[in-house]
């Protein structure tokens, strides 16, 4: 039972009390009036009376009625206490009550707008679940028309130059493991590997624009001077400055995707043509002749499989590591400002039909 059940009852009991009082007062005014009459009709028969015995009979009778009366009154009194206090506890009680409906109402009203924002915050979370899924549903519709738009075919020009007054690198070596990690990816039809030897600077746009290349891949030398090394007629070293890569990137095709620099200290030729093209890969310090062969190798074998340009660094820095090499850290990757690495794919999977 309920507080307020509680008071309810009190409430009731307390006027059922005071009726009761009441009827027990109406009762003794009843009795004080019918011992008026007796009083008056014995007074009348005094007075008519001339018998001394009558009389006194009467004025004792008269006595026993006033006193009959007087004891009505003080029970009337009594009764008038009683209700008077009765009527306070029921007052008190019907305070009582009062308080506690306005209690139980603005509990009510609490649990009202408990329930409302416990609705409005479901209907926020579906609200919020169904934006999700059809952002996500946008995303996936996106994502596959990005990779519908993809070519059919990719080429992979492979730029080594490895002059004879330079310490000489196993740069055949590097290819052949390039080209045999992409034979054996899933998407291995979708990419063609070019390579092009002994480059001089000449060889750079003359391979672009014959072979029109989605990566191109310079390997070999670089110099802390933010110079590629190449090589002149002679076969010896031919610098070449960061602002000619990047003007030769800029000025070149715009399939181009991305540019691997597979050279020492060549991480400010990767972030500055990030300008005109989405991606890059270049080395912070220098590296290893078997370091950037592991890397290189299974970068495009991640490539070849459909994979993300971020997934496909993060593998061949994971395959440095296993490798025991402690060079990860030395390939740093750069990507165009407003796109992100995780969604860029370059290799179109095979058997993904355009709509």
């Amino acid at each position: 039972m309920s507080q307020l059940d509680s008071y309810n009852r009190n409430v009731v009991r307390k006027r059922e009390e005071i009726a009761k009082l009441q009827k027990g007062k109406a009762k003794e005014q009843s009795k004080i009036a019918n011992l008026s009459v007796k009083i008056s009709s014995a007074s009348q028969a005094l007075s008519r009376t001339s018998s001394t015995s009558t009389g006194k009979s009467k004025l004792r009778e008269i006595e026993r009625y006033q006193k009959e009366q007087a004891t009505a009154e003080k029970k009337i009194a009594e009764f008038d206490n009683k209700i008077a206090r009765k009527q306070k506890e029921l007052s008190d009680e019907q305070k009582r009550v009062s308080k506690e409906e306005d209690k139980e109402s603005k509990k009510k009203q609490r649990e009202s707008e408990r329930q409302a924002r416990a609705y409005q915050s479901r209907m926020n979370h579906i609200n919020s679940t169904l934006n999700k899924h059809e952002d996500l549903h946008q995303n996936t519709i996106a994502s596959l028309k990005a990779l519908q738009e993809l070519p059919d075919k990719i080429v992979v020009l492979f730029l080594a130059s490895n002059p004879i007054d330079a310490q000489q690198l196993r740069l055949d070596e590097e290819a052949r493991l390039i080209e045999d990690m992409i034979r054996k990816a899933k998407h291995r039809d979708s990419v063609s590997f070019v390579s092009r030897w002994a480059v001089q600077p000449m060889d750079i746009l003359q391979a672009i624009n014959e072979l029109n290349p989605t990566i191109v891949h310079f390997s070999g030398h670089g110099s802390d001077s933010d110079e590629i090394v190449f090589q002149d007629a002679s076969g010896n070293k031919k610098l070449v400055s960061k602002e000619a890569i990047v003007q030769t990137m800029m000025a070149s095709s715009s399939d181009i995707r991305l540019v691997f620099f597979n050279t020492c200290y060549s991480y400010k030729q990767a972030e500055a043509v990030t300008h005109y093209v989405e991606a890059a890969i270049g080395m912070n310090t220098s590296i290893g002749d078997y370091a950037a062969r592991i890397f290189a190798s299974q970068f495009y074998s991640a490539i070849g499989f459909g994979l993300s340009v971020k997934k496909a660094f993060e593998q061949a820095k994971a395959l440095v590591m296993m490798e025991g090499l402690k060079e990860e850290n030395t390939p740093q990757l750069f990507v165009q400002e407003g796109l992100y690495s995780n969604d860029l794919i370059i290799v179109r999977p095979e058997g993904l039909e355009v709509s």
